[in-house]
């Protein structure tokens, strides 16, 4: 398959606002990553990790 031919792939934007505060401010933390070193990209990524494994663990607790 020629993706070429297909025309541009779509690129993502950012995040729509969810209802959850905690992971909206922790997906916020994933703003500017291009401008910083690599190696910071993982305390950012685990902030939100952790964000939306605790996120998770409270769906049954609706």
């Amino acid at each position: 398959m020629d993706f070429d031919a297909a025309g541009p792939r779509p690129v993502p934007g950012p995040p729509s606002p969810t209802q959850d505060a905690a992971i909206d401010a922790a997906v916020a933390g994933l703003a500017g990553l291009d401008r910083l070193p690599v190696a910071e990209h993982v305390e950012r990524f685990d902030a939100v990790h952790i964000a939306l494994t605790a996120a998770l663990a409270s769906i049954d607790k609706v």
